[in-house]
């Protein structure tokens, strides 16, 4: 059985003081056992101070987004290096509002995949069609696009060490769920790209999450999904006992 992943992207929101509160909260709280990883993807400015509250804890933190490049004239960016020396476990790559906002390309998010595991991070590759691509019968075909671009490369191990979110655009923050069909028929459809173009066993190892206005009373319905192995979680991860109670489902 797949390791479920149970990721919360805080995006632009909390301060300082309220991010490590929710870090104490939480992390003795955490199922322990080998079902479920809890993720918390932060704020950059954050991310040093919660890494240190979250030690010794099972509760990993990710950064939700850097440059592929080591090191550089960049301003106003962060490396992979960076993120690892203060010991960021996980990154968020490819997010729907990263390509939208911020005009990254799918072969930006292939670097930046790259770049991660060349400094021991684990991605969690985002991939998503928009409502009118949806309603055009273009998901399969824009969501395989975007895996095979992002994965383009990797080794089989780096593959199956990947994370890949299915967030479909329409339904982030809007209150709109895919429904479990609709999120598994994509996520099982992810894991036979993976299959075709890496290898079988790749396919079968890849971890999938959901993500798209997942809480705590949708969150059952999706995991009992037979390709869905986790959730990427934006409002409902921003208190702590939704966040627990977010993990606790994964841990059933």
């Amino acid at each position: 059985m797949r390791k479920r992943v149970i990721a919360g992207n805080w995006k632009m929101n909390k301060f300082l003081s309220e991010s490590v509160k929710f870090v104490e909260d939480t992390k003795e709280k955490v199922p322990t056992g080998d079902k479920v990883e809890a993720v918390v993807c932060a704020p950059y400015p954050f991310l040093t101070s919660l890494v240190e509250s979250a030690k010794g804890s099972k509760l990993q933190i990710a950064a939700q987004n850097m440059h592929f490049e080591e090191s550089g004239a960049f301003t106003g960016e962060v490396s992979p290096a960076m993120l690892k020396d203060i010991g960021v476990t996980y990154v968020v790559l490819g997010h729907s509002e990263r390509r939208e906002l911020f005009a990254e390309t799918d072969e930006m998010v292939n670097k930046k995949v790259h770049a991660a595991f060349n400094h021991d991070l684990t991605p969690i590759l985002c991939v998503g069609e928009t409502l009118a691509q949806r309603e055009n019968n273009e998901t399969m075909s824009i969501v395989e696009d975007q895996v095979k671009l992002a994965l383009e490369g990797l080794t089989d191990d780096q593959v199956k060490e990947t994370i890949i979110a299915y967030e479909p655009i329409w339904a982030i923050g809007t209150g709109k769920t895919a429904t479990s069909a609709q999120a598994n028929e994509v996520c099982a459809y992810i894991r036979k790209v993976v299959a075709a173009e890496v290898s079988t066993e790749a396919g079968e190892a890849v971890r999938i999450q959901y993500g798209g206005s997942v809480k705590p009373a949708n969150i059952d319905e999706l995991l009992s999904q037979s390709d869905i192995d986790g959730a990427l979680v934006g409002g409902a991860s921003l208190e702590a006992d939704s966040f627990v109670q977010l993990v606790e489902a994964g841990a059933k």
